[in-house]
């Protein structure tokens, strides 16, 4: 009768441990393909930017250090090693800051503003903008998981046996947290 109750006790370990274990390595493939997703909607962007240069070019003459800073921008994210998600949304966010003066350029040309092409684009990288920041959301909630997993008992025996890793939150920028300011004395005088 003893030897049967180890059995069942052993069993059951050995299926905690599995479970265990099978957990761990979902959670952690999830954190990757959040990534990945990331990645992907970067080279989406990455992709639809020289078009977007390219037509901009004809109209906002005056404008060549935007759509160089947004050519330089885009190369160096393509530089940036492929294990190195912080210094990648670094330059991400500056890219997309740089991208948001690209397109208030548009304001200041109304033929620009109607071209169509111009304006799919506008509307394609701005759904790419969206996408990578739901991109963005989704990778810090599977790091969330597997921290909590790691960090867990029992699971955190499991993952300390086999090595497994926190990975890191993608941090907003510090200027990006700021709330603007805004004047309303300003409204509403003409200057």
């Amino acid at each position: 009768m003893v030897a049967i109750i180890l059995v069942i006790v052993l069993v059951l370990l050995v299926v905690w441990y599995i479970s265990s274990y099978n957990g761990l390595i979902r959670t952690r493939t999830h954190v990757q393909e959040s990534w990945s997703q990331i990645d992907v909607q970067l080279k989406r962007r990455n992709d639809l930017i020289p078009n977007l240069v390219s037509t901009t070019k004809g109209y906002a003459n005056y404008e060549q250090s935007t759509l160089k800073k947004v050519i330089a921008l885009r190369n160096q994210l393509t530089e940036v090693p492929a294990g190195d998600h912080q210094q990648t949304m670094e330059v991400s966010n500056q890219l997309s800051t740089t991208l948001r003066s690209l397109f208030a350029l548009s304001e200041n040309y109304p033929d620009l503003k109607a071209n169509t092409q111009f304006t799919q684009l506008m509307e394609e990288l701005t759904n790419t903008e969206n996408k990578i920041s739901y991109s963005r959301q989704l990778y810090n909630s599977s790091v969330a998981s597997l921290t909590v997993k790691i960090q867990s008992f029992p699971s955190n025996i499991v993952a300390k046996v086999h090595h497994f890793q926190e990975s890191d939150y993608l941090q907003v920028p510090e200027e990006e947290k700021t709330a603007p300011k805004v004047n309303f004395d300003d409204f509403g005088q003409d200057k």
